[in-house]
């Protein structure tokens, strides 16, 4: 798998150190960049949590730990590296609060990229959807291949593209990483069309290792392809 992500953008991994539930320190982040770089993927877009009690992250810790990180990079001359910093906001109590504020923190100012539980769906998903999109962003939805209530729902997931959501999946959910059930509804997904975009989510090193060894068909990287570019295209 990883000798197709040669130029890849991350959009979507938490390798910013002590903010959330990713890399704990500075050391953490440089092992899971130069992890990356191994296999030729140099530009980063940050996503750490912003999740209304329990990582309350905002514009300014997330600028300082994507300060710590560029600090530590030019210390060491790793000039090639690209990262930029954005969040994965929890669609929660909170989350309408950030959009009227004007405080959420988007991807290239345009797409915002959300989440939710993973037992049931937010009381106001429908509604903070269209705020988001009225808020002047395009909604990315993370990893909906991993959300247990929908997946023998795929009517729900053609719903949520009708309403203009975009889908970012996870690179892991094609192996066994994340369970049966997962792997399962990614290729259904992919099978329909409904995917726009592909990230690591990477967490820590484990996850990095898993995402090395990560084997996937001819058939598999063949729809992969188009999505891997697309991602490139969009977001480089």
């Amino acid at each position: 798998m990883i000798d197709y992500l040669d130029g890849f953008v991350d959009i979507h991994n938490h390798i910013l150190p002590g903010i959330d539930d990713g890399a704990k320190t500075v050391d953490d982040s440089m092992a899971l960049i130069k992890g990356f770089e191994e296999f030729g993927v140099t530009h980063f877009i940050a996503t750490p949590h912003i999740m209304h009690n329990y990582y309350p992250n905002d514009s300014s810790t997330i600028s300082r730990a994507l300060a710590q990180v560029r600090h530590t990079l030019l210390e060491h001359k790793l000039t090639d590296i690209s990262i930029e910093a954005a969040a994965e906001h929890m669609i929660d109590d909170n989350f309408e609060h950030l959009l009227e504020t004007g405080t959420a923190m988007p991807i290239r100012k345009e797409y915002l990229l959300v989440e939710m539980s993973y037992l049931q769906p937010p009381i106001n998903f429908e509604e903070a959807i269209v705020k988001t999109a009225s808020s002047g962003y395009f909604p990315i939805l993370a990893h909906p291949e991993r959300y247990g209530f929908l997946h023998h729902r795929m009517r729900k997931y053609r719903e949520y593209k009708a309403q203009g959501i975009l889908f970012q999946m996870n690179l892991l959910s094609l192996g066994d990483y994340y369970g049966k059930d997962v792997p399962k509804t990614a290729h259904q997904l992919l099978q329909e069309g409904l995917v726009d975009f592909l990230a690591s989510d990477v967490h820590n090193l484990e996850q990095l290792d898993s995402l090395k060894k990560l084997t996937l068909s001819k058939k598999m990287m063949e729809q992969l392809l188009p999505l891997i570019n697309k991602t490139i295209s969009t977001f480089y």
